[in-house]
């Protein structure tokens, strides 16, 4: 029986990464895995010692204030390591955490396999070298990330973005019934699926909300909750909205996909869910706040024109972009409303999503699987 250790430490990270033990598992099925995610691995078999929920926050002031919290877990992952010696470490994104314990995997002779690349083309491009020296692999879901690590020495394989395959099946199933509330046009509200999030983004959004309402009240939303604790996070905004705002925005467990189906456009924050939006060909402008302190540190040291991860694809602005201060509910409302109606600005985009697709697919049949090679490099 091989032994794989993974750490996914974030909501999305969970999901590719569930996705991938379900090809690992095709390809062999010897293979016991423990270590770090969420209800989405723990569905795969997973044994999670730690909860996807609790890993997952954003910003420099978050992070220092659970720095206790992270410490304990990566001295005990590391004891875990040294102690079970897994046949190899698969780490998914989450740099901060993750780099660090590469690190101590190889200083033990443990093979050190990373899927989903930490954004260093982005930011701290020294980080680069470094990799290159502490991981065995790099399983990279952008094509443009194989000609970062060119010429390092580290072995970066282009896999295929993991939902391409995902949307094109969730396409192919009828869209199911879901509580909108009373209203023609239909938008979709994505504030993201963390705490920090929901209290962050979600306020401008519902700002925004309330200004496409009150020039065409035939205006609907509809939020999907990541979580009950998020829906509960959710529920405590909406009931400080007046009542006739309150009554035109509905939650829903879940059912993101579904809800971007069937909106018109959509309000997204900043992540995974923007590539998600673009692959469900659903228009959207994308929305982020954080902390003051954290916005400051952030804008000094990363280096691409926007923070859309559509817009970086597509080369271009493709998505308005509404962070921090310039998240106004005019501006906003603004924008929502050029890409609901049957406006040249919503043929633009649209057309933009379906390169931004075609890129992410590339040539399916010369795509290595993700999970074979994994299964591969247990040996």
């Amino acid at each position: 029986m091989k032994k794989l250790m993974i750490v996914a430490g974030e909501v999305s990270g969970d999901q590719h990464a569930a996705r991938l033990v379900r090809d690992l598992r095709a390809a062999r099925g010897d293979v016991e895995i423990t270590g770090i995610g969420g209800e989405a691995l723990r569905r795969e078999g997973v044994r999670t010692l730690y909860d996807v929920r609790d890993m997952a926050v954003v910003g420099f002031l978050e992070v220092v204030s659970r720095l206790a919290f992270f410490r304990r877990v990566f001295r005990q992952m590391t004891e875990r390591l040294e102690s079970d010696r897994p046949d190899a470490l698969l780490l998914v994104d989450y740099p901060g955490f993750n780099l660090r314990l590469a690190a101590k995997a190889r200083a033990l002779g443990i093979p050190v396999l990373y899927y989903v690349s930490p954004q260093v083309w982005a930011w701290h491009k020294s980080r680069i070298p470094k990799m290159a020296r502490i991981l065995d692999l790099l399983m990279v879901i952008f094509p443009f990330e194989v000609e970062v690590f060119k010429g390092t020495g580290l072995k970066t394989v282009f896999v295929g973005h993991p939902l391409v395959e995902s949307v094109k099946r969730t396409l192919a199933r009828p869209s199911p019934e879901l509580p909108w509330p009373a209203g023609e046009r239909r938008i979709g509200l994505l504030p993201g699926s963390r705490r920090q999030e929901i209290q962050r983004v979600l306020p401008a959004m519902l700002a925004a909300a309330r200004e496409l309402r009150r020039r065409d009240p035939a205006t609907a939303f509809l939020i999907p909750a990541a979580s009950a604790e998020i829906r509960e996070q959710i529920a405590r905004q909406l009931d400080a909205l007046p009542p006739e705002d309150r009554a035109a925005v509905a939650v829903v467990d879940g059912q993101m996909r579904e809800i971007l189906r069937q909106a018109r456009a959509a309000m997204v924050c900043s992540g995974t869910a923007t590539v998600e939006t673009a692959l469900l060909q659903c228009p959207l402008i994308v929305v982020y706040r954080t902390a003051a302190l954290t916005y400051w540190f952030g804008r000094r040291i990363i280096r691409v024109p926007w923070l859309g991860m559509v817009n970086l694809i597509a080369g271009r602005e493709l998505c308005p972009e509404f962070i921090q201060g310039a998240a106004r509910s005019v501006a906003m409302a603004d924008a929502v409303e050029a890409l609901a109606a049957d406006t040249p600005e919503r043929q633009v985009q649209l057309a933009g999503l379906a390169e931004v697709a075609r890129s992410l697919e590339g040539r399916q049949g010369d795509i290595p699987s993700a999970g074979r090679l994994v299964a591969e490099a247990l040996g």
